[in-house]
């Protein structure tokens, strides 16, 4: 691994089609100098010769031939994003231009880098811990405002920051109790389970409000899987066109057109919506239709949210029943549509149904810990879709997401060390209290600091880190 280290790569940085510039980027030991063997600077200098972090215009050649006009930066090991020699010539963006002077550099020693080669070096040269490496290919893929900023607070190091902090802690505690072990006429630790105690509870009560903000988390990063249900006929591929402003699904007055499932992804004010149209759910013969029935309960289950559209103009049935006992206490947003027509369809006939379907489920009158939302829209008249929007934000984020000190764990690696941590916590606590020799507590603090390592980069193997970076697309 190492003599890969030592090698110079080459990728194409930016999209592959017409666009108006192009860059190649170049990091390594010879960086420079292979650069300079295709560059011709208008005053003919060696770009060895130069300092770092500065812009040179000339020409890349292939032997007497031109390829292109370029503008050439140049950064010096260690300060660039991979720590090492860089290169990046910006060039015109078509497709063989940038295709073309890759090709010249691999010909000129370098050689062709692996996906996300770029931001492996830079943590192997310790740049960036892993938590922020991987917040670049999260920033790259980020779909939504909110999975911005929450890819930008990790790449400016916030769960880097909490995590070095509680290992800070972990191995002070750690270390205190080894000195003592070693050198007991000096260091006492008598009394140190019911001080260490304290530390571990608020430790734990740290971790698990981390571990806490994975559902959120994971939504912000991939999105909220929104099932659309209902009847037959009662507007659910309108809605779906409506949200999306354009004709995707068809939608006619027979009962029954949306036999299969289809599924867009929908920006709401900064919130992802993956959304999955759904056959009408009711009793049917047609063999077809029932299997999309059946489809449909199936994605019900793995739902984040369901829209169950409810046609208001008619009156609840069995079919409707059954769809809210396969609700469940599910996060719903129930959508009164057709409220351009008569409405026979009340919130009240709605919530009275569901209660009596859902028994076991406690409403919000007795408890307050469920909610029904239910709106009235016309997907005819484009009413009602504000509302919704709003009701969203509500149900999964308390109406806002506070960004400044909020830290989301989106990753399920993250997650998956932190619960690690939590459990040798818990059993540095369950020691304690049992009173167990001081030695016991050494042990599961040093599990707990390594698993929080974990997520930083400090205790990983070399399989798990190419498994990360090759997720990655070329050139970063």
């Amino acid at each position: 691994m190492e003599g890969l280290y030592n090698t110079t790569i080459a990728a194409i940085a930016t999209a592959m089609s017409d666009a108006g510039i192009g860059i190649v980027r170049m990091s390594g030991p010879e960086a420079f100098s292979i650069a300079d063997r295709v560059y011709k600077g208008k005053k003919e200098k060696s770009l060895l010769s130069q300092k770092t972090h500065t812009i040179h215009y000339g020409y890349v050649m292939d032997g007497e031939g031109m390829i292109d006009e370029v503008l050439v930066m140049l950064m010096k090991s260690p300060h660039s994003y991979t720590g090492e020699d860089t290169v990046e010539i910006n060039c015109h963006g078509g497709v063989y231009v940038v295709k073309r002077i890759l090709e010249l550099l691999i010909e000129k020693g370098a050689r062709p880098a692996e996906p996300g080669e770029f931001t492996k070096r830079a943590f192997l040269n310790g740049k960036l811990d892993l938590s922020q490496a991987e917040a670049v290919g999260d920033l790259i893929s980020s779909k939504n405002q909110y999975a911005h900023q929450s890819s930008v607070n990790q790449l400016r190091g916030n769960i880097k920051n909490k995590i070095s902090e509680i290992r800070n802690e972990i191995i002070y505690h750690t270390a205190f109790i080894e000195s003592a072990l070693d050198d007991p006429e000096h260091v006492s630790v008598e009394g140190y389970g019911e001080k260490l105690l304290i530390t571990v509870e608020k430790l734990m009560g740290q971790i698990k409000r981390l571990i806490d903000t994975y559902d959120n988390g994971r939504i912000i990063k991939e999105g909220i899987r929104t099932v659309i249900v209902g009847k037959p006929n009662v507007g659910k591929s309108s809605l779906l066109n409506l949200l999306l402003g354009e004709e995707r699904a068809i939608v006619t007055d027979i009962a029954g057109t949306t036999r299969d499932i289809l599924e867009e992804n929908i920006n709401l004010r900064g919130i992802s919506l993956n959304m999955i149209d759904t056959a009408g759910i009711r009793d049917t013969e047609d063999l077809v239709e029932k299997i999309g029935v059946e489809r449909a309960k199936d994605f019900v289950e793995q739902a984040d949210l369901i829209l169950y559209v409810i046609d208001g103009s008619i009156p609840l049935d069995e079919n409707d029943q059954e769809i809210f006992r396969l609700i469940g206490d599910k996060k719903t947003i129930i959508l009164l549509n057709k409220s351009d027509l008569n409405m026979v369809v009340t919130r009240e006939d709605v919530k009275k149904l569901y209660f009596a379907s859902n028994p076991s489920v406690r409403g919000d009158e007795e408890t307050n810990k469920f909610t029904l939302p239910v709106i009235y829209v016309s997907t005819k008249e484009k009413m009602g879709v504000n509302t919704l929007e709003e009701t969203l934000k509500d149900l999964f984020f308390e109406g806002n997401l506070a960004f400044n000190d909020e830290i989301y764990i989106t990753n399920i690696r993250h997650k998956t060390a932190l619960q690690d941590t939590f459990s040798s916590l818990g059993r540095v606590r369950d020691s304690i209290e049992s009173g167990m020799p001081e030695d016991f507590y050494s042990i599961d603090l040093l599990d707990a600091y390594e698993s929080l390592g974990c997520i930083i980069g400090e205790k990983i193997g070399e399989d798990l880190v190419n498994e990360i970076f090759s997720k990655f697309c070329m050139g970063k």
